[in-house]
């Protein structure tokens, strides 16, 4: 797959891919486009920071943030400097269930890896893998069944921007996370958090 596009050019293409790492592998099956200073709900709209910066590099690698005490992982696209990036929100595991299971005991199967944190924790991703390129330490993200039907909508829990129908999903995975509106939208606030 080609990821020096922009993410919302991306994003609706990765869903079917295999996102593999640690002896684990998800087939994606929702994902959120973020796309740096023209997005008010991305973390790069105020520019490059320490925490962002891998964002800023060429599509190819991971951008990992925290969350609550989760990591979240983006799929950096575009050139050098664009900041584009998709949120990885969830996944199916098609292989690794028992390492998956073990890092998340006492969840059914179908929600292993669904949510962003969930499907970090169940790849074993954490924040000190942020930058990692595709092809280092066994990440991978290989081709994969695309759904027969994709979803599209506004995305989750972010209050700027929020509207935008930049998330995709597979319209008949129950991996899919539950898609919540940020608590400063469901008041009419404009403020709050980015995302992505």
């Amino acid at each position: 797959m080609d990821l020096g596009r922009r993410a919302l050019d991306v994003a609706p293409e990765l869903l079917g891919c295999v996102l593999r790492f640690r002896g684990v592998a998800v087939r994606l099956v929702e994902v959120e486009a973020y796309e740096g200073a023209e997005d008010p709900a991305s973390h790069a709209w105020r520019g490059k920071t320490a925490r962002n910066a891998s964002m800023f590099d060429a599509g190819g690698r991971i951008y990992v943030y925290t969350m609550h005490g989760h990591a979240c992982m983006n799929i950096v696209c575009g050139p050098e400097g664009l900041a584009s990036a998709v949120l990885v929100r969830a996944g199916e595991v098609v292989e690794g269930l028992a390492e998956a299971r073990s890092r998340r005991p006492r969840v059914r199967d179908d929600w292993l890896a669904r949510g962003p944190g969930n499907l970090c924790r169940s790849l074993g991703i954490t924040r000190a893998d942020d930058g990692t390129e595709f092809g280092d330490s066994g990440l991978e993200l290989l081709p994969g069944t695309p759904p027969d039907a994709v979803a599209v909508g506004p995305r989750v829990n972010v209050s700027r921007a929020w509207d935008r129908p930049w998330r995709f999903w597979d319209a008949a995975s129950p991996a899919v996370s539950a898609a919540k509106r940020h608590p400063a939208v469901r008041a009419g606030s404009t403020g709050g958090q980015a995302s992505g």
